[in-house]
């Protein structure tokens, strides 16, 4: 199985399944020098960690990073430094139940990839679905960790902006309130969490699901990442979004929002500022012209699809083409696009350190 590789300069391979004894990747193309702490990489993957509250799959594990290579210690034994050589990290898979799945490995479940691999590969992994899990994400937000802190200044963050037919009230976005221990959803508007509890407790106790909007936002990208023909910046953006599981569609800036207003009120505007540098009055770009940053804030957003693992009986067939009804039993997201959002910043972080590299070697600039 080939294509477990992402990025150019700044490259990320992952490996392992969903029910194997670990995940892990390496990061290759790391500059030598980043210096960070495990507990930085940790505080990341504790974020993404199942387990957390009654909104998400119940599976416990306690995605303790372990870093193999690529780093010296320094001399207060907490600081590690990257030494230009491949960054390998893995995380041991403790938690995993595979009789959970043995009701289901001959039957193929809707809304899964079970048939598309099994034709692809000739075989499938049952268990929680092998390489195709979400499980493998954890260590895109191991690698995305250690992607932010090779552009200097960069800053990424990510909310939960809707959730099935439910969406927060913009006018009270609050990014200090995502973090919150009383926010389970990672919603950027205190007043939404009542209502997503109470929404996803109905939605959960039906044996269902619901799929989510999220919106990353990455700010201090300096202008001119990016080309103008075959490797935009948000091109590259929308394919690593693209990449994570369930995701159905991606949009930069204003996005499809574009194709229902006017020129005028699309254009981000210019003046000159007080440095004798433009000013852009909007950013319905996202961050982003002709494939190539202006300097202002990237923004992406991305729809996650409801979970395809739930307890109501959906028709399918099994290996055999007979008709079976399936039920699908374990530990599973009721709305998997809570725990998206770690994710989908860790993806942003990933691409723009990739450019910011690419960059740098074509034009000397950093």
């Amino acid at each position: 199985m080939s294509h477990n590789t992402f990025g150019h300069l700044f490259r990320v391979t992952t490996w392992g399944e969903s029910h194997g004894a670990a995940i892990g990747c390496v990061v290759d193309g790391c500059p030598p020098g980043i210096r960070f702490t495990r507990a930085e990489i940790q505080a990341d993957l504790d974020r993404r960690r199942p387990g957390q509250s009654r909104f998400v799959t119940q599976r416990r594990e306690p995605d303790q990073v372990k870093i193999l290579s690529g780093v010296l210690p320094e001399d207060d034994g907490e600081t590690l430094v990257t030494t230009g050589t491949p960054v390998s990290m893995l995380i041991e898979n403790v938690d995993q139940r595979s009789k959970d799945y043995s009701e289901i490995a001959q039957r193929y479940r809707p809304g899964h990839a079970d048939y598309t691999y099994e034709m692809k590969y000739g075989l499938r992994d049952h268990r929680g679905g092998g390489r195709s899990s979400a499980r493998e994400t954890a260590v895109r937000v191991a690698a995305g960790a250690l992607a932010r802190r090779v552009v200097p200044g960069l800053k990424v963050r990510g909310a939960l902006v809707s959730m099935g037919e439910k969406a927060i009230d913009r006018a009270n976005w609050d990014w200090d309130f995502i973090g919150h221990p009383d926010n389970p959803f990672f919603t950027p508007d205190p007043e939404s969490v009542a209502v997503f509890a109470d929404y996803l407790d109905g939605i959960r106790k039906k044996g269902s699901s619901v799929g989510a909007v999220i919106e990353v936002v990455a700010e201090g990208v300096p202008a001119g990442l990016g080309a103008p023909i075959y490797a935009k910046l948000d091109q590259d953006i929308c394919a690593n979004l693209m990449s994570i599981n369930a995701v159905k569609g991606v949009e930069i800036g204003n996005g499809f929002e574009a194709a229902r207003i006017t020129g005028e009120e699309n254009a981000d505007e210019m003046r000159a500022g007080a440095d004798g540098k433009p000013v852009f009055l909007s950013n319905n770009a996202g961050g982003v012209l002709g494939g190539i940053s202006t300097g202002e804030p990237v923004v992406a957003r991305f729809a996650v699809k409801p979970t395809s693992s739930i307890l109501t009986p959906r028709k399918s067939v099994d290996k055999t083409g007979a008709e079976v009804d399936v039920t699908t039993k374990g530990r599973h997201d009721p709305c998997v696009g809570i725990r998206a959002v770690p994710i989908g910043e860790a993806m942003l972080a990933c691409t723009i350190a990739d450019h910011y590299l690419r960059h740098r070697g074509q034009t000397g600039k950093g």
